[in-house]
């Protein structure tokens, strides 16, 4: 990555939960979400869990993108008849970031295998701002934000932003 691609921006972060089970108290793949990103001085301004409904997805993510560049969507990826999280934010991202998804896989691929092909892991900006959609296992979670999110977020939004 070249430095002169990078602008200063200041990074707020909103995590979203899908789930009709996770409460704050259980939902262990937002908190680690919202560790890895106070690791990386990256403040969580929006926080929420939503059921697997894309209307409620949908909603809630129009909330978090009012205070935040940066939304992380975990669970509801799958395959299952009620995985719905794809559906609900691919129609809201005016550009997709393909790479995104073909890297999560990839780097899944080394911890689980061919397993990895279920994922739907997707990202792309909206508005200026990035979005992405991870599945919502605990080792996902930290693979994505670590190795994937952080490290590329300000290069992404610099670009969202010209």
């Amino acid at each position: 990555m070249k430095p002169e691609h990078i602008q200063p921006i200041t990074i707020h972060a909103a995590i979203i939960t899908v789930s009709t089970t996770r409460t704050p108290e259980t939902d262990t793949s937002g908190n680690m979400i919202a560790a890895v990103l106070k690791d990386a001085d990256i403040p969580v301004k929006h926080y929420a869990i939503v059921p697997d409904r894309i209307e409620a997805i949908r909603a809630e993510v129009y909330r978090a993108l009012k205070s935040t560049n940066c939304v992380i969507l975990n669970g509801g990826t799958g395959l299952t008849h009620d995985d719905c999280t794809i559906e609900a934010v691919s129609p809201l991202l005016e550009k997709k970031i393909d790479g995104f998804g073909e890297l999560f896989r990839s780097k899944s691929f080394q911890e689980i295998g061919t397993s990895t092909m279920l994922s739907r892991a997707i990202a792309g900006v909206s508005g200026g701002k990035a979005i992405f959609c991870i599945p919502g296992s605990t080792p996902a979670v930290t693979l994505a934000t670590k190795e994937l999110i952080i490290p590329e977020i300000a290069h992404i939004l610099s670009h969202a932003n010209r």
